[in-house]
């Protein structure tokens, strides 16, 4: 029990959230000033009681996080994986003592030092070197022990031409590699670190990657939030996935972010559509289902860039000889295209003509042909 730093039992965060009634073509004066007033009477009285004042005619209540039981041990690297609003920030929200749980509590044995999103923790008004003070004062630094590690901290952020310059006038790059590095170097007993690293540059991630793992060898503790699974994996030994604010798995790296592709290719692999109608198309074709396949032609839900796999598309031809040839083309995360196919002269598809009559055709994408990141496909299907 004294190697757990971090545990979580019966953890729940409610919102409460407003939502404003639609109105009809006609609203009576009448109507408006009785609204008017039912809102004013709801504002004091919350003021009153101290409760949060919430816009909105019709509240409803919404758990981010619902049940969360999880202990971390001393040294551990965690990982927190989940689609977006999953929960994640907000799970990290209350182990930075940023937000009071709604339900349950959290045990935290140790100095905690949170990077969460772009500027948290810093004043804009003040310069980077004032800031780093600030920070370390807030972690509960003495200022002998910020200056023995100021210039180690400068030299990380590579900000020493802007160091005297008021935050506020940085770029997002810039922000982000001072609070990391603040927050990294400060020697907290336990590390804190959201999505925040995305704003980054490739370098900049891989060194910050680093030295989060050199934390965690250390002895100290890392909780680290990502949708980059090879970051996830390289980096964490354990972690959690979370689903619609509940933990939907937790446990070995590998395994977790496994069961996390499972989940998030899963509306991918299995899209095929039962309605002929309702798959996309026109009178010509219709696209009826895209598969990911394993060289072996078992369905797979988890690749790597070192996984050889197949794109198998289903399509219906709905005209008699009809001559269709279908091109897969393959866009990365900021939109350029990586490459299209195109069926090779002499093979089925190309140049033949068809009846009536489903089709399918498979697309094998050797290993160590994708680099790392989120890809987005188009289909074209065309007729000769």
């Amino acid at each position: 029990m004294s190697d757990i730093v971090i545990k979580a039992e019966s953890l729940g965060k409610k919102y409460v959230i407003g939502h404003q009634a639609e109105r009809g073509s006609y609203t009576a004066l009448r109507d408006v000033l009785m609204q008017n007033f039912r809102t004013l009477w709801s504002k004091t009285k919350d003021l009153a009681t101290g409760k949060p004042i919430i816009q909105g005619d019709t509240m409803e209540e919404v758990w981010a996080l619902k049940d969360v039981n999880f202990e971390v041990r001393r040294g551990e690297a965690l990982g927190i994986i989940g689609r977006n609003g999953a929960g994640k920030s907000t799970l990290l929200k209350i182990l930075s003592r940023i937000t009071e749980p709604s339900t349950g509590r959290v045990t935290i044995k140790g100095r905690v030092a949170s990077l969460l999103e772009v500027g948290t923790g810093f004043h804009p008004e003040l310069t980077g070197r004032e800031n780093i003070y600030l920070n370390g004062t807030i972690l509960g630094m003495t200022r002998a022990e910020i200056k023995r590690k100021f210039d180690e901290i400068v030299a990380f952020a590579e900000v020493e031409k802007y160091l005297d310059t008021p935050v506020k006038r940085y770029s997002s790059g810039m922000y982000v590699r001072l609070a990391f590095a603040v927050a990294a170097h400060l020697e907290p007993e336990i590390l804190v670190v959201d999505e925040v690293l995305a704003v980054g540059d490739a370098e900049f991630q891989k060194k910050c990657l680093g030295k989060m793992g050199a934390v965690a060898k250390a002895g100290r503790t890392v909780l680290f939030v990502s949708h980059n699974m090879t970051a996830i994996s390289s980096l964490c030994e354990q972690a959690i996935l979370l689903s619609k604010g509940r933990i939907a798995m937790q446990g070995e790296v590998q395994s977790v972010t496994s069961k996390y592709f499972q989940t998030s290719l899963a509306s991918f692999t299995e899209r095929m559509w039962t309605d002929a109608n309702l798959a996309p198309g026109n009178e010509f074709v219709r696209i009826l289902g895209i598969t990911l396949k394993s060289v072996e032609n078992e369905q797979i839900n988890y690749i790597t860039t070192e996984t050889p796999f197949i794109l198998q598309v289903v399509y219906e031809n709905l005209q008699e000889n009809s001559c269709l040839n279908l091109s897969i083309h393959l866009f990365n995360e900021i939109g350029i295209k990586v490459f299209n196919s195109f069926p090779e002269a002499g093979s089925l598809g190309y140049g033949l003509s068809f009846p009536k009559c489903k089709l399918r055709t498979d697309c094998l994408i050797p290993g160590n042909f994708l680099n790392d990141g989120r890809y987005s496909l188009e289909l074209h299907v065309v007729e000769d």
